[in-house]
C-alpha cells in the first residue's frame, strides 16, 4: 500500500498489540475498518467505553470531499474535521478505513479524555444506563460490555467524589467503624 500523502510505501507497525499500516516519511497511519477503536480501547482502558464512532456526533462534523484515494481500496477519501479537536480524519466511505496524520491519534484521545473529565455526575449515570443496556443488546460480548458498564461505574464514583469531599470523608468514616 502506499501513503495516500507522501506516496511512500507503508509498513506494518504494531500499535498496542494491533497491525497496522504506517508511513515511514509522514508517519501518518492507516486504520483498517474498526483497528481505530482497538487502538483507542488499548491506549487508556478508562476510555474503552466511550465509543469514538466517527458519526457519534454528527453535528461536531464537517464532511468535506478529500481528493486523495484509499490505500486500501482506491476510493476517494473523505475529510471529517471533528468538532475544536483539529482533528481532521481522512475516511474511506467504501472500505471504511482511517487514515491519520502524524499525531492525530494522540489528539483523539486526548479530545476524549478531555470529555471524560468534563462530564458531569449526570451524564455519568446516563452513560451507565446506556452500559447497562448494552450487556444485553450491545455488539460487543457481554464480558466486553460488562467492562464498559463497570468502568463508566467506576467513574461515575470518581466524579461523585470529586463533586463531594464531605460525602467522600463520610463514606471513609463509615467504612472505618464497621471493620472488625
Amino acid at each position: 500500500m502506499q501513503c495516500p500523502k507522501c506516496e511512500s510505501e507503508l509498513q506494518s507497525n504494531v500499535i498496542a498489540d494491533i497491525e497496522v499500516e504506517e508511513c515511514p516519511s509522514c508517519k501518518g497511519i492507516w486504520f483498517d475498518k474498526d483497528e481505530l477503536r482497538r487502538v483507542k480501547d488499548k491506549a487508556d482502558a478508562d476510555l474503552n467505553w466511550m465509543d469514538f464512532e466517527i458519526w457519534r456526533h454528527p453535528e461536531l462534523f464537517e464532511v468535506s470531499e478529500k481528493p486523495s484515494p484509499c490505500p486500501a481500496c482506491g476510493s476517494e477519501f473523505v475529510a471529517i474535521d471533528y468538532g475544536q479537536t483539529g482533528v481532521e480524519i481522512d475516511f474511506c466511505p467504501s472500505c471504511r478505513g482511517v487514515w491519520l496524520d502524524a499525531g492525530e491519534m494522540e489528539k483523539i484521545v486526548a479530545a476524549l479524555s478531555h470529555e471524560l473529565l468534563s462530564m458531569s455526575s449526570s451524564d455519568y449515570v446516563k452513560e451507565s444506563l446506556k452500559e447497562a443496556r448494552e450487556i444485553v443488546t450491545g455488539p460487543d460480548s457481554i464480558a466486553s460490555e460488562w467492562k464498559d458498564f463497570t468502568t463508566v461505574l467506576r467513574m461515575l464514583q470518581y466524579r461523585l467524589l470529586g463533586e463531594n469531599p464531605r460525602f467522600g470523608s463520610a463514606l471513609a468514616s463509615f467504612q472505618a467503624k464497621t471493620q472488625f
